[in-house]
């Protein structure tokens, strides 16, 4: 198993539309082999930094799945319209991917 997550720092007062943003987006995700889960995660606001942690959390049967998508025409597609969006965000977006070790 791999897990992928990307943590966003979303500015204070763009939460919603942040939200709406990843409700209906077409990632076309269950479509890819390998997929397993998709999770769109909400933190804590750091009201003194302006921001609002969110962390997109997917799981993937393999590393080599995950770096399929990240080549793959879906994967271009779901992306497509992101630099639009730059206002929403305080900074890129920060990814992290683990191989899992071990699992209950």
């Amino acid at each position: 198993m791999y897990i992928a997550m990307n943590r966003f720092k979303v500015a204070v007062g763009q939460e919603a539309e942040f939200e709406t943003v990843w409700r209906n987006r077409d990632s076309s995700l269950s479509e890819m082999p390998g997929f397993v889960e998709f999770r769109l995660l909400r933190g804590r606001t750091n009201a003194e930094e302006g921001y609002t942690l969110f962390a997109s959390h997917t799981i993937w049967r393999s590393e080599e799945d995950f770096r399929n998508w990240t080549t793959s025409e879906n994967f271009r597609a779901a992306h497509r319209n992101a630099g639009e969006r730059k206002a929403m965000y305080l900074g890129p977006p920060v990814f992290e991917g683990f191989n899992v070790v071990e699992g209950v």
